[in-house]
């Protein structure tokens, strides 16, 4: 993926751009579905949300934000990550309020997708121990939504962050221990 391009349009974005955001978004595509594609690892084979409808909303969501602080490619990616983790938990919330009689029948994302009710608690247990963390450390959640959410590398992570990738290891393994704790207390 040409690093300087995606500089460029995310430069063009800052100016004021518009345009911009679509070729960017093609250029970046394959990735956002490898990004897409990490969340869904964890899913049943018969029963994922799927990939595309993934990156789909997450596109919606990003082209409707304030795009002028997207200074690098990483940065980016964080901000995608982030993204769609909100997809997955408001997924997970709607097919949660569904289970409970919600009232108003679910679209899903793309009309196939389907999330599993044991995944659905999961996302959402993850987002409350993630909120939690973040109130307590924010840089630790910071890695867990680099790292979980976005699938970037230590390495990346670092970078991203402006740290060693020793601090990121120490700073990663500190919240799976803390998120496991949280998440294991909830069932």
């Amino acid at each position: 993926m040409p690093e300087t391009e995606i500089t460029l349009l995310l430069n063009q974005l800052s100016g004021g751009d518009r345009g911009a955001f679509d070729r960017l978004f093609s250029l970046v595509y394959d990735e956002l579905r490898r990004l897409a594609s990490h969340y869904m690892r964890h899913e049943r084979r018969d029963h994922t949300l799927q990939t595309t409808a993934l990156v789909n909303e997450a596109y919606v969501r990003l082209v409707n934000r304030d795009q002028g602080g997207w200074k690098t490619r990483l940065h980016f990616f964080a901000v995608a990550s982030t993204v769609m983790r909100h997809v997955l938990v408001d997924h997970a919330r709607a097919r949660n309020s569904a289970r409970r009689g919600g009232g108003i029948p679910h679209v899903s994302l793309d009309g196939a997708a389907v999330i599993t009710e044991e995944r659905a608690d999961e996302i959402l247990a993850i987002d409350r121990a993630l909120d939690e963390l973040a109130a307590l450390d924010r840089r630790q959640a910071q890695v867990v939504e680099l790292r979980y959410f976005g699938g970037l590398t230590l390495a990346e992570a670092a970078d991203f962050l402006s740290t060693s990738p020793d601090t990121v290891s120490r700073d990663w393994n500190s919240a799976k221990a803390f998120l496991y704790r949280r998440i294991g207390g909830e069932r």
